[in-house]
C-alpha cells in the first residue's frame, strides 16, 4: 500500500495529482495542435510545389506530342522506301468514328496493284492540338505559318493530299512534285508550348523545333 507522504495532507496530495493530470492533458493538447500545424504547412508546401511544377508538366506534354508526330513522319518515309510504295500522310482533326482530337494517319497506297492500307492512326496526347499562336513567328526553315498544317504554301496542304514517295521525297499526291511544309502544335492559350515539325520535300528530312519565350525557335 502506498501511504501519503509524511507531512503532506490528503488535500494537498489530491491537488498535486489533479495538477499533474491537467498538465498531461495540456501536453497532449499541444501535441495535437502542433501536428495540425505541421500538416497545414505540408499542404501549403505541396500546393506551391504543384503550382511551380505546372509549366514543366505542360512542356513535357508538348514535347511528347512533338516527338510522336516527328516519329510518325520518319516511319512513313522509311516504310515508303522499304516497301517501294507511297505512304499518304494526313493530319486530322476530329476524324469520324474516333474521339475528338488531333491525329496522324499513315496509309500505304496500293499503287494499282493492291488495296490502300492504314498502317498508323495515332492520336496526339496531352491536350496538344494542331494550332498556331499569334505572336509566334515562322520557324527558321521559313516554310510558312499560314495555318497549323501548312505545306506547299497552302493551309492544310494540297487538296489531293501529301505522300512520302518510294525515293524518300515528300510530295503532293498526284503530281509527285516535292513540297516543303510545317506542322505547328501546342496547348491552346499556352504559347510556351508551341512546337513545330518541318519536312523538306526534296529529301523528306524531318526536323523539329521548340519555342523559347514567344519569339525564338530552337531545333532539337
Amino acid at each position: 500500500m502506498h501511504g501519503r507522504a509524511e507531512g503532506v495532507s490528503v488535500s494537498e496530495q489530491n491537488n498535486t495529482r489533479l495538477k499533474a493530470r491537467r498538465g498531461g492533458d495540456q501536453a497532449r493538447g499541444f501535441s495535437l495542435i502542433e501536428m495540425c500545424v505541421m500538416i497545414g504547412i505540408s499542404l501549403v508546401i505541396a500546393g506551391i510545389a504543384i503550382i511551380h511544377a505546372q509549366p514543366a508538366l505542360i512542356q513535357i506534354r508538348a514535347n511528347t506530342a512533338k516527338d510522336l508526330v516527328q516519329g510518325s513522319l520518319r516511319r512513313a518515309r522509311e516504310s515508303a522506301i522499304s516497301d517501294r510504295r507511297s505512304v499518304q500522310v494526313e493530319f486530322l482533326v476530329n476524324p469520324p468514328a474516333n474521339p475528338a482530337g488531333s491525329y496522324v494517319r499513315l496509309t500505304r497506297l496500293g499503287g494499282g496493284v493492291g488495296p490502300n492500307t492504314v498502317i498508323e492512326m495515332i492520336p496526339i496526347p496531352g491536350s496538344v492540338v494542331y494550332t498556331t499562336f499569334p505572336l509566334v513567328p515562322d520557324t527558321p526553315d521559313g516554310f510558312g505559318n499560314g495555318g497549323p498544317i501548312f505545306f506547299g504554301g497552302v493551309n492544310n496542304g494540297p487538296a489531293a493530299g501529301m505522300v512520302y514517295q518510294s525515293d524518300g521525297t515528300f510530295a503532293a499526291a498526284g503530281t509527285g512534285i516535292p513540297i516543303n511544309g510545317t506542322v505547328f502544335m501546342g496547348i491552346p492559350g499556352q504559347a510556351i508550348t508551341a512546337r513545330a515539325v518541318t519536312i523538306l520535300g526534296t529529301t523528306g528530312r524531318v526536323r523539329s523545333y521548340h519555342i523559347s519565350g514567344t519569339t525564338t525557335w530552337f531545333d532539337y
